[in-house]
């Protein structure tokens, strides 16, 4: 079943590489694909419940949809204006926010719970697999 799950986020992600090809994207959407929403990392800083929070607020596709969706209202208050450009950046955004997490679901990284940055909803990962494997 992991196999397959992971064979799926490779087809969501691919579908978000293709969509951004397609559309003639500059080079550093295909940089923050890979690392932009990672900035979220930083919340942990503050602690492991405020990092969860915005670990997973970059990384939920959900988040990223709603991102997307946004850019579609946008589009319509653009009609209103001489520029297109708030709507493309929505857009933008949410296919690099969803591409992103299904990236980081390829390789195993998933939403964090507050307790620990090795615990996700996809299972204990780094330092916290070699602990729990311990038990």
């Amino acid at each position: 079943m992991k196999d397959l799950l992971r064979l799926e986020e490779m087809a969501q992600f691919a579908l978000c590489l293709a969509v951004l090809v397609m559309n003639d994207v500059p080079w550093w959407a295909y940089v923050l694909l890979v690392i932009g929403p990672d900035i979220s990392m930083l919340g942990y800083l503050a602690g492991p419940r405020i990092g969860a929070f915005s670990y997973n607020l970059f990384h939920h596709k959900g988040v990223a949809i709603a991102v997307a969706v946004v850019s579609f209202g946008a589009e319509a208050a653009n009609m209103l204006s001489a520029s297109g450009d708030v709507a493309s950046a929505f857009l933008l955004g949410g296919i690099i926010l969803y591409g992103h997490a299904s990236m980081d679901r390829i390789f195993g990284y998933g939403l964090k719970f507050g307790d620990s940055f090795h615990h996700t909803h996809l299972g204990w990962i780094g330092k916290g697999a070699a602990l729990q494997e311990k038990e």
